[in-house]
C-alpha cells in the first residue's frame, strides 16, 4: 500500500492516525461484549476504518454525511460522545432515539449526519434533497452519501443519482464495495467489470479508489468535495475495501474463500498506515502504545457509565406525542373578507400560491407541474411567478422525489410533490412508510412534506387512475391525512398541510376538480386538520363520510326530504374528529358510513369499530357501511358506476332508517 502524504503534515497525519484507530478499538471492545452477552447485536466495519474516517475528515463540519450501518467512523470522527453512541446501542434514554431504533439508524442535526434506515438506498435521495436545499441556498457545500455493493441493484440507487445528475447536484455518492451484500458474492449481484463505470450511464463522473488506503480516500473526496462546491455536480466513487466479520456477528463467515481474508488482512487499513507513520518518523512505539492505553481506558469507563444508566421507563403519554411533532399552530383566520367563486381546483391552486408566497423556502416538484402546469393544470402560471428553481419538473421517479423532499426538510426547506395519480404512489412507498412517517418518532426530526394525491374515480379512468388507496396511509402512525370535500375546504387545508411540520397527504378528488365551486375567502387562512365540518343538521340518521362521498349523501338528502340526516364530513381522516362523530351517533341513534373506497379495510371499519366500542348504548340499529365493491376499478362507464357505492346508498339508507 502506497501512501501519498502530499501536504499533510506530520501532526495531521497522527490526527488522522488516532481517528483511524479510535473506531477500530471501540469495534473491538464491542465483540468482547458480545461474547459475554452483554450486548445483542454488532454490525461490523473492522477492514473498512479507512473509508468511514477518510471521508468524514475530508468534508466540512457543516456538510452532511449520510452513513451506513458500518461506518462507526463517520460518528467517531464527527466527536459525537462515545458515550452518546454507546447509549444509542444500548437502548438507553440518553440515546440518539431513546430506544426505539439500534445501531446507527438515527440523524443529528448537531453533527450533521443522517443515518439509514434498514432498507437499502432511500438515504441516497435524502441527499439530493439536502444538496438541493445547499443550492438554492447558494451556500457552496458538498454532501456524502454512501451505499454498498449490494445497494446499487436497488432502484433508489439510480433514481437518485439520475436526479443529482438532471439537476447537477453536489453529492458524492460513495460505493463502500467490501466484496459481500450479507452472503451474496458481487459476481451475482451484478455484471459490470466495475460499479463507477455505472457513472457513464448517468452523465456524470466515475472514480474507483482503495478504500483500504484512508490518505487516498481523503485526499480524493477533499479534491472532489472542493470541486463539486463551486461546480455543483454529483460524483460516482467506488471504494474498493473487504468486511473481515459477517454482515452481522451471528450471521459467521463461512460462506467466504478463507483465502480472501489473508489476502485482505495483509490490506488493514490501520496496520499499514501504522507502518507507514513509523517509516515517517511520526509515530514511535512508544507513542503507539500510549495512544492505544489512553483510548482503551476512556472506552472502558465509558462504557460502565452507560451500563449504569438507568433503563427506560415507558411512558404511554410520552411515546404518543413524539409520533407526531407538536405544531401548535393557530387556526389563521383571514385578514381581508373578501370571496371570490371559486373551483375546487381553482381553491387548491389558491392555497399553493399562497404558501409559495408566504414560504420562500417550499418548493413544488412533480412531474410535468412547470411550464405545462401539470397533468390537471393546477400549477399553471406558478413557473412566471416563482420560477423553475421552486417549481420543478422532475425525473419519473416517485421514490427519488419522495426522499428529495424529506431531505429539503431536512435541511430547512419545506416541500410539496406532486403525485400526477395517488395510484403512482405505490412507487414511492417505502420512502412515505417507512422513512416520512416514522423519522420525527425515531429522533426528533421535523419533515415538512406534503403530498399530493389526485384521487377517486368516476371519470372511468381504471384501475391504476381510480383508485381510492386513503386507507393505506391512515394506518401508519407519524403521517397526517386529508381528504377535502368542498373548495373552501380544499384551500384552506392546503395551507394547514403547508404550515405542519409533519408529512401530510393530502388526498383531492379529481371528479370534484371542475364540477364544483363556492364563495371562499381571497385571503390566506387555514383549517384545522383533524376537525370535522357539520353539512347538515338532522335527527334520524347521520351519514359519516368524506370525498365525493358528502355530495353523495347531499345528493341523497335532497331526494329525500322527508328524511332529517345528520351529514358530517370528516375533512380529515389522520387524526379524525372522533367527538364530531360521537356527536352525531348520539344525537341520531343511526349511523350509516359512507366511502368511495373498497368495503374491506376502507377506513369506515375504523369508525365503526370506534362507535361499537364508544358510542353502543346510544345506537337504535347496526352500524352499517356503504363501500365500493371488493374489486379493482373498472374503466367501462357501467361496470364503474356499478363498482361505486353510490349505487347502493339508497339500499343501505332504507335498510337503516326501517331497521
Amino acid at each position: 500500500m502506497i501512501f501519498d502524504r502530499k501536504n499533510v503534515d506530520n501532526d495531521k497525519l497522527v490526527s488522522f492516525y488516532k481517528a483511524l484507530l479510535w473506531p477500530r478499538l471501540i469495534e473491538e471492545k464491542m465483540l468482547i461484549l458480545l461474547r459475554q452477552g452483554r450486548i445483542g447485536k454488532w454490525f461490523s466495519g473492522i477492514g473498512q476504518e479507512a473509508i468511514a474516517v477518510g471521508s468524514t475528515l475530508a468534508m466540512q463540519p457543516n456538510e452532511y454525511i449520510l452513513p451506513m450501518h458500518r461506518n462507526l467512523g463517520v460518528f467517531t470522527t464527527r466527536d459525537i460522545p462515545f458515550s452518546r453512541l454507546m447509549a444509542q446501542w444500548q437502548g438507553k434514554a440518553s440515546g440518539f432515539t431513546k430506544g426505539r431504533d439500534r445501531s446507527f439508524h438515527f440523524g443529528t442535526q448537531e453533527y450533521k449526519i443522517i443515518g439509514m434506515i434498514s432498507h437499502l438506498g432511500p438515504q441516497m435521495a435524502l441527499a439530493d434533497g439536502i444538496a438541493l436545499a445547499d443550492v438554492l441556498n447558494n451556500k457552496k457545500r458538498a454532501t456524502l452519501v454512501y451505499t454498498g455493493e449490494g445497494g446499487t441493484s436497488e432502484g433508489d440507487f439510480h433514481e437518485a443519482i439520475n436526479v443529482a445528475s438532471v439537476w447537477n447536484l453536489p453529492v458524492i455518492f460513495l460505493i463502500e464495495n467490501n466484496g459481500y451484500g450479507l452472503s451474496t458474492p458481487v459476481n451475482e449481484q451484478y455484471h459490470c467489470e466495475h460499479l463507477s463505470d455505472r457513472a457513464i450511464g448517468y452523465g456524470i463522473e466515475g472514480r474507483r479508489i482503495d478504500g483500504n488506503n484512508i490518505l487516498e480516500v481523503y485526499h480524493t473526496i477533499n479534491e472532489l468535495a472542493t470541486d463539486i462546491r463551486q461546480n455543483p455536480r454529483p460524483i460516482l466513487l467506488e471504494c474498493m475495501t473487504f468486511r473481515m466479520r459477517g454482515h452481522e456477528e451471528a450471521s459467521g463467515t463461512k460462506y467466504v474463500p478463507q483465502e480472501l481474508f489473508a489476502e485482505w488482512k495483509e490490506k488493514d487499513p490501520i496496520a499499514n498506515f501504522e507502518k507507514f507513520l513509523l517509516d515517517e518518523g511520526a509515530l514511535t512505539p512508544e507513542s503507539i502504545k500510549v495512544i492505544k492505553n489512553g483510548f482503551a481506558t476512556l472506552i472502558d469507563i465509558e462504557i460502565e457509565k452507560v451500563f449504569n444508566e438507568a433503563d427506560i421507563i415507558p411512558d404511554l403519554e410520552t411515546e404518543i406525542r413524539d409520533m407526531y411533532k407538536v405544531s401548535n399552530l393557530p387556526t389563521l383566520q383571514p385578514s381581508n373578507f373578501t370571496t371570490s367563486n371559486r373551483r375546487y381546483i381553482d381553491a387548491i391552486s389558491d392555497g399553493l400560491r399562497q404558501g409559495m408566497r408566504k414560504y420562500e423556502k417550499l418548493v413544488i416538484m412533480g412531474q410535468d407541474i412547470a411550464e405545462y402546469g401539470g397533468a390537471f393544470k393546477i400549477t399553471q402560471g406558478f413557473v412566471e411567478e416563482f420560477g423553475r428553481e421552486r417549481v420543478r419538473n422532475t425525473p419519473i421517479c416517485e421514490s427519488g422525489i419522495v426522499g428529495a423532499a424529506m431531505g429539503l426538510s431536512i435541511n430547512g426547506y419545506k416541500a410539496i410533490v406532486e403525485m400526477q395519480f395517488a395510484d403512482f404512489v405505490t412507487c414511492a412507498f417505502n420512502q412515505v412508510i417507512n422513512n416520512l412517517a416514522k423519522t420525527h418518532y425515531r429522533w426528533a426530526e421535523n419533515v415538512d412534506v406534503v403530498i399530493r394525491m389526485p384521487t377517486g374515480a368516476g371519470t372511468g379512468a381504471g384501475p391504476f387512475h381510480s383508485q381510492s388507496n386513503e386507507a393505506w396511509f391512515t394506518k401508519t402512525p407519524g403521517l397526517k391525512v386529508v381528504y377535502p370535500a368542498f373548495p373552501s375546504d380544499a384551500k384552506g387545508l392546503m395551507l394547514a398541510a403547508i404550515e405542519d411540520p409533519n408529512p401530510v397527504i393530502y388526498f383531492e378528488h379529481k371528479y370534484l376538480y371542475r364540477s364544483i365551486s363556492e364563495e371562499i375567502y381571497d385571503d390566506d387562512y387555514t383549517i384545522e386538520i383533524g376537525k370535522a365540518r357539520v353539512v347538515q343538521e338532522g335527527k334520524q340518521a347521520s351519514i359519516i363520510t368524506y370525498g365525493l362521498g358528502v355530495h353523495w349523501a347531499m345528493e341523497y338528502a335532497k331526494d329525500h326530504p322527508e328524511l332529517s340526516i345528520d351529514i358530517i364530513d370528516l375533512r380529515s381522516l389522520q387524526p379524525w374528529d372522533k367527538e364530531a362523530v360521537e356527536a352525531s351517533a348520539k344525537k341520531t341513534g343511526r349511523v350509516l358510513i359512507l366511502h368511495e373506497d373498497t368495503l374491506t379495510s376502507g377506513f369506515g371499519g375504523e369508525i365503526a369499530a370506534h362507535l361499537a366500542e364508544h358510542c353502543f348504548s346510544s345506537l337504535d340499529a347496526p352500524i352499517m357501511r356503504c363501500a365500493s365493491l371488493d374489486t379493482a376499478i373498472p374503466m367501462n362507464k357501467a361496470l364503474e358506476d356499478q363498482f361505486l357505492a353510490k349505487g347502493r346508498l339508497g339500499e343501505m339508507m332504507e335498510k337503516l332508517i326501517k331497521y
